[in-house]
This record gives structure tokens, sequence and C-alpha cells, in this order.
């Protein structure tokens, strides 16, 4: 019990001060760096403490329905993780893309299909990743 408390009081601690840092940080000059070396401080911090709390035990062989739920388990974060990850870079790449199309139709525009098909390239990252995930859930 005492070990979930401190667990949520450092999670809690490691969300609040980089906060606290960035708002106080907005009034110096260096202020970004602080608030980056505050963050990264306190999320390592966080891994360790919760490395410490969480897996200071006994080690136990798994029995055969354990580990088919670990396997279980291990295919949604991989789902998870390949379509969230393969979001976040097409959205990266749709920013990148789309603004240098409006840019560039501004300018021509004659030059609409070739910037439209740069944004659905960019956008299709996005559907690879989902396919992924559904691959390895099927």
């Amino acid at each position: 019990m005492i070990t979930k408390i401190l667990l949520v009081a450092v999670l809690i601690c490691s969300i609040l001060f980089p906060i606290g840092a960035f708002l106080l940080g907005k009034k110096k000059e260096g202020g970004f760096k602080a608030a980056l070396a505050c963050n990264l401080f306190f999320f390592f911090g966080t891994l360790v403490v919760a490395d410490i709390l969480l897996f200071s035990g006994k080690v136990q062989a798994a029995s055969g329905e354990t580990a088919a739920v670990a396997v279980e388990g291990w295919r949604y974060l991989a789902a998870a993780l390949s379509t969230g990850l393969s979001c976040i870079g097409a959205g990266i790449a749709v920013a990148s893309a789309a603004s240098a199309a409006l840019g560039a139709l501004s300018e021509d525009s004659s030059i609409m299909g070739k910037a439209l098909i740069f944004v659905a390239l960019a956008e299709s990252i996005a559907l690879y990743g989902l396919l992924i995930s559904f691959s390895i859930l099927g």
C-alpha cells in the first residue's frame, strides 16, 4: 500500500515540477533549457523509483496460462505502438508537406495536383502503421 502511495506521489511530482519550471522559465532567457532538464530529471527519476519499487521482489517462472496472457499483452502493446508512432510521424510529415504545398500554391495554382500527392504520401504513413497493427492482432 505504501509502495503505491509513494509511486503516485513521485508521478505527480514528475508532472508538476517540470510544469512549474516551464512557467518560471518563461520569464528568463534560458528557461527552456532549465524546463527540459527538469523534465528529463524527473522522468528518469520516476523510472528509477518505479523500477526499484515495482521490480524488487521474488522472481518466479511463469506458468503456461500466465505466459499466454503475457504474449497477448505484448501483441496489444506492439499494435498500439505501431499505430501511435506512425500517426505521430504522419502528423509531422503532413505539417511540413501541407505548409510547403500551401506556399507553393500561393505562387502557382497549376501545381495543385503535385502538392496533393505529396500531402497524401505523408498521410499514408499513418495508414501503413494501422495495417501493421491489424496484421499484428490478426
